[in-house]
């Protein structure tokens, strides 16, 4: 048995009308739900260029803007269907219900239990320039018989759609990348929900450490919260009984941090027999000692369980910050404060080195960006000048302008290809000089850390020297 669904996608609202489009594609084509790759196909385009050409498409016809293409989601049963099978059903319903005048790309989904095909093609025809139409009612007419019919082909069930012709899974919406994308809200606010239930002794208090999580609370029939970064409120008793208004306020009562046992009293294990390789330490500096001494000390967090990780959340911090630093010590020997601050010179050097580059780079870039320009007018104008080759006058307006550009980039004293060539040097030199600049700044973060750190331990030694000294100034004194 297949479900078939249908969404669009939408315009991203911006300059970038295909950015909602390109990400969807990507993330169909993603190589570890596709078995590296192999069942991604393609209709009247490569699979890897399948965006460009449709952009080209769009270009051609001035419809750059608005529903940019459909996406297509046929749903398999459970165990019932291979992933060749799936693959060869989700390729012919492709064919015979989109036809050959748009591009489509297409692929199979095998990392989850449920088997699942994608299919995305363009809202533009390539042939004669209209607009896909969905319909009312496609879904029970068109869309859902033809994949009963390849499913009964190769001996899977099929489900039922009902008289009045809405069927039981008909679905039209728009492609929302901050829902149907990676970022998934709900697994954090259910947990922050949960540890806030355990804490609660009241429902109140439970809405007031939810609040003071960051949630900005909605109440009603239905009870809906928000967090920083969310774009709407997320119904919470949407995700099953136990988080109803009335069962939370049963679990409030029911779970208590008082149930938990202290990690004391809890049965240790015990070792029957272990064989081991002993290695000679390595010694340590007394400010990697220091340092090493508070990572030992917060290490005892790790054997705690999982499902308290949130009572610690403000330790955890602390125990990756102080691994950082005691990694960052050894990294570079770092014997003493002295040491510390040479590191310092050192990195801040390297960081206004590398934003030096950067700007090379980038005036390079900018000196080069007529040419760029050029280039990427030459390649929406390929496809159309490849047709005037073929003899197809209609694009002989394009092919002038291909001309034009061409001559443009010749009379610079460059080939289109050495023009390529040059943005991407550009572009993988400052995606390159940028990874480095994020890392030296991050060591600039841990070293200056620590240094005011040490800072600050000094200027309390100082007080407490001197505090300690108008103190026995002050016994000494005779008294009256």
């Amino acid at each position: 048995m297949a479900v078939t669904k249908i969404l669009n996608i939408g315009d991203c609202g911006t300059g970038y009308h295909g950015k909602h489009l390109k990400a969807a594609i990507d993330y169909i084509k993603a190589s570890e739900k596709t078995d590296n790759g192999r069942l991604v196909g393609g209709i009247n385009c490569q699979p890897d260029f399948a965006y460009d050409r449709m952009k080209s498409t769009k270009v051609k016809f001035g419809k750059t803007d608005k529903r940019q293409a459909y996406h297509f989601i046929i749903s398999f049963e459970e165990g019932e269907v291979d992933d060749d099978t799936a693959f060869e059903i989700t390729q012919r319903f492709a064919k015979e219900y989109i036809g050959n005048e748009y591009e489509v790309v297409f692929s199979v989904h095998n990392n989850t239990d449920h088997k699942h095909g994608h299919i995305i093609f363009n809202s533009v025809n390539m042939v004669n320039g209209k607009k896909y139409r969905y319909e009312k009612g496609d879904w029970a007419k068109y869309i859902q018989p033809l994949t009963n019919r390849l499913c009964e082909e190769y001996g899977l069930s099929t489900i039922d759609i009902s008289a009045d012709g809405k069927g039981i899974n008909e679905r039209y919406k728009d492609w929302n990348p901050y829902r149907d994308g990676k970022f998934i809200w709900k697994d954090m606010v259910m947990r922050d929900v949960d540890s806030c239930i355990v804490q609660a002794s009241t429902y109140d208090s439970f809405l007031g450490l939810l609040e003071e999580k960051g949630y900005i609370i909605k109440q009603g029939k239905h009870m809906a919260v928000m967090m920083p970064g969310m774009k709407r409120y997320m119904r919470i008793d949407t995700w099953g009984s136990e988080y109803t208004k009335e069962r939370i306020t049963e679990r409030i009562k029911e779970e208590s941090i008082a149930d938990y046992k202290p990690q004391k009293e809890r049965s240790q294990p015990k070792i029957v027999y272990c064989k081991f390789t002993r290695y000679k330490r390595a010694k340590l500096t007394g400010l990697q000692k220091k340092y090493f001494a508070k990572l030992y000390r917060t290490g005892k967090l790790k054997k705690r369980s999982y499902s308290q990780a949130w009572k610690y959340r403000d330790d955890i911090k602390k125990m990756h910050k102080l691994h950082a630093q005691y990694t960052f010590l050894s990294k570079y020997g770092i014997k003493d404060i002295e040491e510390l601050n040479d590191r310092w010179q050192i990195l801040d050097d390297k960081r206004k080195s590398i934003n030096r580059e950067i700007s090379r780079v980038r005036r390079g870039e900018k000196a080069s960006e007529k040419l760029f320009k050029a280039l990427e007018k030459i390649d929406e104008l390929t496809e159309s000048e490849n047709c005037y080759i073929r003899g197809d006058d209609f694009f002989k307006e394009e092919h002038e302008q291909y001309i034009l550009l061409s001559d443009e980039i010749k009379n610079q004293g460059y080939t289109v290809d050495e023009i390529r060539s040059l943005k991407e040097h550009y572009k993988d030199k400052y995606a390159e000089l940028r990874s480095i600049l994020k890392d030296v700044k991050k060591k600039l973060k841990i070293a200056d850390e620590i240094i005011r750190e040490e800072n600050e331990k000094s200027e309390r030694s100082i007080e407490e020297v001197r505090e300690e000294k108008q103190i026995k100034e002050k016994d000494k004194q005779p008294q009256k």
